[in-house]
């Protein structure tokens, strides 16, 4: 950009304080360090509270970026004595109007209202009498089932078990190892200490068959598939696909969450059994590299480690935890409005609730059958 065509601004101390702007005030010349400075010391040395005219006559060219420099300069009101010209005019109407049309600032309140706590509180409800609602047509869809088993969703409930329950075995198997190992391996080192190594078969036995195995897998299950069921039915939503099924006369209970919560009850305690079973041979790997216990103690020694009642417990917490979980992930994806935000704020919250939930449901069962289970 040639010399003369760099943007300056011109002070002119008379009766009336003038400012002259001159040259092309476009982000090409305003980039420029020197003649930003410039400029900047020129508006900042302008008196405050005394009438200034602004002469623009001699811009040879000016754009947005320009006007805008312009406009912070007068503090976003048009001064009273302007000279510009036409074609420049229309770059200060469109900023003035702009201003105009912005929107106010959000007032600054307290974070906690009575309203945002009824609100919440609407919500929650909400969600507990749709989660009851789910549950009592659960309850009337098996009946229906176990009144007319031939008619049942065969074909749903096996897909669904291969897709909840084949389908995760590598998942479960691999955290389940390294769980195993990891517990193993941190109180051998503690038991080693107090020369208590043959109590790792008590301790890696009941934490793993009785509370790590159940938990570990429902969580699993919980991010991978209960994830899974809420995005299915929130696309069902979305391309319309439940509104025809009801067009047609088919429910949504007996086709679409019964079979989900029938294949998660099967699934979750063989999982369980799985992932009990694949944890104590990363226990028992552990155990023989640092304490020197070899697997042949340690499978004698299980069974007098843990009683039989554990493994009840966990099958049981298996089918309590499955069924939450289906029943979760298809209440949020029941509620999923017809865009794609509410699909991922749903999934979202499917997965956080029944992982929740999960770990509310084992207090339970650490609460109920806390004297069950011990020699």
């Amino acid at each position: 950009m040639p010399n003369q065509q760099l943007p300056t601004l011109t002070i002119e101390n008379g009766a009336t304080l003038t400012v002259t702007a001159e040259g092309a005030w476009q982000v090409q010349g305003l980039a420029r360090p020197s003649s930003a400075t410039a400029i900047r010391r020129a508006m900042d040395s302008l008196p405050a509270g005394k009438p200034v005219r602004w002469d623009l006559t001699r811009l040879t060219a000016l754009d947005h970026i320009g006007a805008q420099w312009l406009w912070n300069a007068w503090r976003k009101q048009r001064p009273q004595q302007l000279d510009v010209l036409p074609q420049h005019a229309e770059f200060f109407n469109r900023i003035e109007q702009a201003g105009m049309l912005a929107l106010p600032a959000p007032k600054s309140g307290p974070w906690f209202s009575v309203l945002a706590l009824a609100r919440m509180m609407r919500q929650v409800n909400g969600h507990v009498i749709g989660f009851i609602s789910l549950i009592g047509q659960l309850v009337l869809d098996l009946g229906r089932f176990a009144r007319h088993p031939l008619r049942g969703p065969w074909k749903e409930i096996s897909s669904n078990i291969f897709h909840i329950g084949y389908q995760a075995l590598g998942i479960t198997a691999i955290v389940g190892f390294l769980i195993g190992v990891v517990l193993s391996y941190l109180s051998a080192q503690q038991l080693h200490t107090f020369g208590g190594d043959i109590y790792l078969v008590n301790i890696l036995g009941m934490s793993v068959v009785r509370e790590l195995g159940p938990l570990l897998a429902a969580i699993l299950v919980a991010g991978r598939s209960g994830s899974a069921i809420t995005a299915q039915l929130g696309v069902m939503r979305v391309t319309e696909e439940l509104d025809a099924m009801l067009v047609m006369g088919m429910s949504h209970g007996f086709r679409l969450i019964m079979p989900r919560v029938l294949a998660l009850a099967i699934s979750m305690p063989l999982l369980v059994v799985w992932t009990d079973a694949v944890a104590l041979l990363g226990g028992m790997t552990a155990a023989q590299i640092e304490l020197g216990l070899s697997p042949t103690y340690f499978l004698s020694e299980l069974p007098e480690a843990v009683p039989l009642a554990n493994y009840w417990i966990g099958l049981g917490k298996g089918v309590v935890f499955g069924s939450l979980i289906a029943l979760v992930a298809c209440h949020f994806g029941l509620r999923i409005k017809p865009n794609t935000e509410s699909l991922g704020q749903g999934t979202t919250q499917s997965v956080v609730v029944a992982i929740t939930v999960v770990i509310l449901a084992d207090a339970v069962f650490a609460i109920v059958f806390r004297g069950v289970g011990f020699y």
